[in-house]
């Protein structure tokens, strides 16, 4: 790892989210070998239909872990209740330690506006933690930061009470096969708790290369609308002539509740974005 390596922390709700919403953009962290840790607030124990407890809890832990490792970050879940979140002052102050000690330079986690209440919650939990990071009283046996990092949302298609705002765009092309390698993981989720939940497990193949198959094509599903929405946005970042070679997108929303991220700073984040 280089001595201008970034490091990148994602907060996210629940074990297989990272690799959901930001996949290829932490593959591509990982490909420029940045300093990646994955922290699941939630222990994953209500994500299956017929899977729960202490065996679900290993399972996804140890999925997380092997998808982790594909892009050399490291994972990490607590043992708050999957299901039950709530933004406490105890996880709250849980979150300013690890953005104490892990001392990123930026933060993925979920967006406010969400249908999940756990993302909402570390939603709110990283938002309230963003400023108190740098107050000395606050949790105070970790030496606090002379700043706080920059935080981005995770991609969403929700609207109200506001759409996300598309601050940074990258282009996940050709990191497609990775995503969905990386989220083929997280088999418990993919192929059935999600599908499941859909009603389509019964659409699920048991050979393996048939499986991958219909994976990549429901991921591509999934990120398909995301290109549709901001395609202008698209061409205004990477041009019009290379926006028809762009298909798949990751869209972050800069939170306004942290650090604001200035064109240098851009630059350094996401030197793989055209500025």
């Amino acid at each position: 790892m280089s001595e201008k390596s970034l490091r990148i922390l994602v907060l996210a709700a629940h074990p297989d989210d990272a690799e959901f919403h930001v996949g290829g953009l932490l593959s591509i962290y990982g490909e420029l070998d940045h300093c990646i840790r994955i922290v699941s607030v939630t222990n994953g124990a209500a994500g299956h239909h017929d899977m729960a407890g202490d065996i679900l809890v290993q399972r996804r832990q140890t999925e997380a872990t092997t998808a982790a490792a594909q892009i050399g970050a490291t994972f990490e879940m607590w043992e708050h209740p999957d299901g039950q979140l709530a933004p406490t002052l105890d996880i709250r102050f849980q979150i300013i330690r690890e953005i104490r000690t892990f001392q990123p330079d930026l933060v993925l986690t979920h967006r406010p506006y969400d249908y999940h209440p756990d993302h909402r919650a570390v939603a709110q939990l990283v938002q309230d933690a963003s400023y108190m990071v740098t107050v000395p009283p606050i949790a105070p046996e970790t030496p606090i930061l002379p700043r706080d990092p920059v935080v981005a949302y995770f991609p969403d298609l929700f609207t109200r009470p506001n759409p996300l705002r598309a601050d940074v765009v990258v282009d996940v092309t050709a990191q497609m096969d990775r995503i969905v390698r990386l989220l083929a993981c997280h088999a418990s989720q993919v192929f059935e708790w999600m599908p499941f939940n859909q009603g389509v497990l019964d659409q699920v193949p048991d050979n393996e290369s048939a499986r991958i198959t219909w994976l990549r094509q429901w991921v591509e599903d999934f990120k398909a609308p995301f290109t549709e929405r901001y395609r202008d946005r698209i061409i205004d970042v990477y041009g019009a002539q290379a926006e028809s070679a762009i298909a798949y997108v990751e869209i972050l929303e800069i939170s306004e509740y942290a650090r604001s991220l200035g064109a240098q700073e851009k630059q350094s984040l996401f030197p793989f974005v055209p500025q």
